[in-house]
């Protein structure tokens, strides 16, 4: 792994930040974030023992399915585009990224290469003047579709259909563009509303043997290898018998729910986002799932009415954003009164924070795994199981 290392050695490491273990060996890299992960957990007895190895990628490079470039002008005015400086809004031109998908970056590279013709002006966030904020692509690994989403500060794009056509003609993979309109002065990268330049305005994937539809602002993991082990192993340690009722919280499209549903007697998903659970009821029709049901709303909200109905719940899947969860939620959750809960978290400084709150609440941590989902970066994901202790 060192020689392939040196081989692959990033010439933005300095300038970026992005990725802070580019210096050590991937065998290194995965021990220095299991201790990130034992240095939260092992502070609760009941786990001690219980903190296995991070499980690693065969081959650590170029995963990232969902890459976003921001993009801007340089001292001459040329167009540029790549990643903000870390702790910054400057952008640091990146032409090729070493955990980025490779065509990804080459789709952005054509994108920056057609602006001059089409007379298309970078944003400048200081002046507000321009158009081109930022472009997200998505690219489903397994089905080889790509999504291609143009963030702009205005609705009006000049010879859109013009650019579409020779976006494709230079990329035939491109299976959908998304013209995303955003007016906001904040650091959302995707505003409100959009329109479909080509295709379906969604990409599809194949994720534990199961078809998922994804949209431009749908949450998926970012490296669908790993994502497989982490799922697999979240359903794995919730030992469901296939008569286990199911809670999956902060659903996203539905992954977790739909993946475990093959091995309980019915799961009810929980999110949010309305897109998400548009795509999550279609991904559920489209793999003829029928024992999931899907609900928009507030997770914490759902569960505490569900429990002031009476219902009760044996597992819990929890998969928060980084800033993990909330006490109102976690109380929520164990109104419910599951057996298990399993956690999935991206933040293990969160996810000890949260297991204190559960501990309260009358659930022990009682085994974790580490999952590299972000090779090279400084975040490791974790799959904790709780269970009740009362």
């Amino acid at each position: 792994m060192r020689t392939e290392q040196k081989e692959k050695r990033c010439v933005y490491e300095k300038k970026c930040g992005g990725c802070r273990y580019l210096s050590c060996t991937y065998e290194e890299q995965l021990k220095k974030k299991r201790e990130m992960i034992r240095r939260e957990l092992e502070k609760f007895p009941e786990i001690k023992g219980h903190i296995h190895p991070v499980i690693g990628m065969e081959n650590p490079w170029h995963y990232r399915n969902k890459v976003m470039a921001a993009f801007d002008r340089d001292r001459k005015g040329n167009p540029i585009s790549g990643v903000y400086q870390e702790g910054t809004h400057h952008v640091l031109p990146v032409e090729n990224c070493l955990i980025e998908d490779e065509l990804a970056d080459r789709i952005i590279g054509t994108i920056r290469g057609l602006l001059r013709s089409f007379k298309i002006k970078v944003y400048d966030e200081d002046t507000g003047y321009g158009l081109l904020r930022y472009v997200l692509v998505r690219r489903g690994f397994s089905t080889g579709q790509v999504m291609v989403v143009l963030v702009t500060a205005s609705p009006v794009l000049p010879s859109k259909r013009n650019f579409t056509q020779a976006l494709l003609k230079a990329h035939p993979e491109i299976t959908t563009v998304i013209q995303n309109v955003n007016t906001r002065t904040d650091s959302m990268i995707l505003g409100d509303r959009q329109q479909v330049l080509y295709g379906n305005g969604y990409i599809e994937d194949v994720l534990c043997g199961y078809h998922f539809r994804i949209s431009a602002d749908s949450f998926y993991q970012i490296n669908p290898v790993q994502t497989e082990k982490l799922y697999s192993k979240a359903v794995e340690l919730a030992d469901l018998t296939g008569k286990e009722t199911v809670i999956d919280a902060y659903c996203g499209i539905g992954t977790i729910g739909l993946v475990a549903s093959a091995h309980a007697e019915s799961v009810t998903a929980i999110e949010q986002n309305p897109n998400a659970v548009r795509d999550a009821i279609g991904n559920a029709k489209r793999n003829g799932i029928r024992n999931v049901r899907f609900v928009k709303g507030d997770a914490g909200d759902v569960m505490s009415y569900m429990a002031a109905e009476g219902a009760k719940a044996d597992v819990l899947f929890m998969d928060p954003p980084r800033g993990g969860s909330t006490e109102r939620f976690l109380r929520s959750a164990a109104q419910l009164g599951p057996k298990r809960i399993v956690y999935i978290s991206c933040n293990p400084e969160t996810l000890g924070r949260d297991v204190k709150i559960l501990r309260k609440l009358g659930y022990a941590a009682r085994e974790a795994w580490g999952v590299d989902m972000f090779p090279w970066v400084g975040h490791v994901e974790t799959v904790c199981l709780l269970s009740c202790i009362k």
